[in-house]
């Protein structure tokens, strides 16, 4: 069997959210950019019920279901 490069997995593991990633079109950074700013706005709010803010101003709850229920 051969073996398989993993360096390219090891970048993408490796990757932490900076600042540049929201104008980014690289579909890993704006995903962490996306990532991030739902983190810090769930724990700014300082609920255990977070809501997504969509580009329409519309709160969406953020579903709290275990994996057992889907």
């Amino acid at each position: 069997m051969e073996k398989m490069d993993n360096s390219h997995s090891s970048q993408l593991a490796g990757k932490t959210y900076e600042v540049e990633d929201y104008k980014s079109n690289n579909t890993l950074s704006s995903g962490l950019a996306t990532t991030h700013e739902q983190a810090s706005d769930a724990y700014m709010e300082g609920e255990v019920k977070a809501v997504i803010d969509n580009v329409d101003g519309e709160d969406i709850q953020v579903n709290r279901e275990g994996y057992e229920n889907q």
